[in-house]
């Protein structure tokens, strides 16, 4: 047992900084762990597991906020406001509400993974391809909030230009390449990990070389962790996200990027005027993400202990290392296997308490990052952007991408096209395709397909949240109009 808690201590530690690096993911920490640990105790290998999972999710923000590069691609919308924070000089508060809120989110997580699991299981296995399509469908109503607040075309257009490059590579069903050019590395599809690296990454390097002699904003670094009062009044946003990211975590292949995305949507249209506006530094827009993406992991957890199905990459990695350890994931687990359950539980449970200690300790070394010159740190950003990429796969088709991707980054931000929507249209078109044409291929037709949707109870709900939610982005944008009359 006290080595259960070392390993657990040790993962955490271990994926905040994994985390936090630019091109290495969670997912590749632990495909490495499962192989050095397969001849291990399994309750030691779970425990250094889920460390290294909670600790990685929540590393991510710290490249995010400092150097508005997302460590992991759930951390994507945490850009949003986290560096923007960093640019007013308030660096290492963000980093302390960052963690302080992935611990209750994570918490939440924990809970639903705990009380829900049977429940939840069987709202999964209600749904089809034809409900993925809608849900995805939903996600990209975000363009609206994810636009840069005056132009919801440009966010449509750019998020339009997200879908044409998902599609890039072979074709799911006949194995067909397209827009390949003839190019062997194109049939793989763009990694979308090099392009967010390129478009957050090295598109900021690109657009601060002009101002590279702009004085550094001293970062206040005197108080981490934040106040109780402030900490209550985000309350209510971080629950909110939490349930988001532990609903949508649960869904097979959503994924904590998806979930975060939904929850900065959401606490934007729910807060009531922020001290600061979404976009600009308001602590409710990196409240929201940081929650959603924890509560995500527990989840993620639900349909790969309860069905065998993986909610991520990462408990893909995980379900193969109960197999090399001689356990079956599946619905017989619970009952043949409930100290299994229970192991992993606390396992969590541990890694919030040395997220929470881990968390708050080296902020002010972090900070100083964003107290580095400009001419200094530019360069440095390139290096990190180009072996990040490379670290991905090795190849140097992911360093092409990534310097590509930050070359389109600058011209959009030049001319003031938001990036946040094509990074949606790029995660989320494959998805939506694949699960498009299973439903056509399940229904045969469109008529049959749309039949189909008003006759299931779950496409119903989902179709008219869609609905609700198109309604209120064409609201959103009459007002907008309005107000910038």
């Amino acid at each position: 047992m006290l080595f259960d808690f070392f390993f657990v201590a040790l993962g955490v530690f271990a994926g905040i900084y994994v985390g936090a690096i630019p091109g290495l993911s969670v997912t590749m920490a632990t495909s490495l762990l499962m192989a050095m640990t397969y001849s291990w105790n399994t309750n030691a290998a779970l425990a250094l597991m889920m460390g290294v999972y909670v600790g990685g999710v929540y590393g991510g923000s710290r490249a995010a906020i400092l150097l508005n590069i997302p460590g992991a691609p759930s951390a994507v919308a945490s850009t949003f406001d986290g560096y923007p924070l960093a640019l007013r000089g308030e660096a290492g508060q963000a980093i302390g509400v960052a963690t302080m809120v992935s611990v209750i989110g994570s918490l939440v997580g924990l809970a639903a993974l705990r009380f829900a699991s049977p429940a939840v299981s069987g709202l999964v296995l209600m749904f089809s391809p034809r409900d993925y399509f809608l849900l995805c469908l939903m996600g990209l109503m975000l363009v609206g909030s994810l636009g840069d607040g005056t132009s919801m075309s440009r966010g449509v257009f750019t998020a339009c230009v997200g879908l044409m490059l998902g599609v890039v590579g072979m074709d799911p069903i006949t194995g067909e390449g397209r827009f390949t050019f003839g190019s062997v590395e194109l049939r793989g599809g763009i990694n979308y990990i090099s392009a967010l690296i390129g478009l957050f990454g090295v598109s900021e390097a690109l657009y601060q070389i002009p101002r590279r002699h702009c004085p550094v904003v001293k970062q206040k670094v005197d108080r981490i962790r934040p106040a109780m009062r402030k900490l209550l009044r985000f309350l209510p946003v971080s629950l909110q996200s939490s349930v988001i990211g532990a609903c949508v975590g649960a869904l097979p292949g959503a994924g904590g990027e998806i979930a975060a995305l939904l929850a900065y949507d959401a606490a934007k249209r729910t807060t009531r005027n922020p001290e600061t506006p979404f976009g600009k530094g308001a602590y409710e827009g990196l409240v929201a993400p940081e929650s959603a993406n924890n509560a995500a992991i527990g989840g993620a957890l639900i349909p790969m202990l309860t069905m065998g199905i993986p909610g991520d990459s990462v408990t893909a990695v995980l379900i193969g290392t109960l197999t090399i350890h001689g356990l079956r994931v599946g619905p017989m687990l619970m009952t043949q296997q409930p100290h299994l359950f229970n192991s992993l539980v606390m396992f969590m449970l541990l890694a919030n308490v040395f997220l929470l200690i881990f968390g708050l300790t080296g902020v002010r070394i972090f900070a100083k990052l964003a107290e580095v010159p400009r001419h200094i740190l530019i360069p440095v950003i390139l290096v990190i952007s180009v072996v990040g990429s490379y670290s991905i796969s090795g190849k140097m088709i992911d360093v092409a991408f990534t310097l590509g991707f930050g070359l389109l980054g600058y011209i959009m931000k030049y001319f003031c096209f938001p990036v946040g929507p094509l990074i949606l249209g790029l995660i989320l078109g494959p998805i939506i395709e694949i699960n498009f044409r299973r439903a056509m291929i399940i229904s045969g037709d469109l008529g049959t397909f749309a039949r189909d949707c008003f006759a299931s109870p779950v496409s119903l709900t989902l179709l008219g949240m869609l609905c609700a939610m198109v309604i209120s982005q064409v609201l959103m944008e009459r007002k907008r109009r309005r107000v910038s009359c």
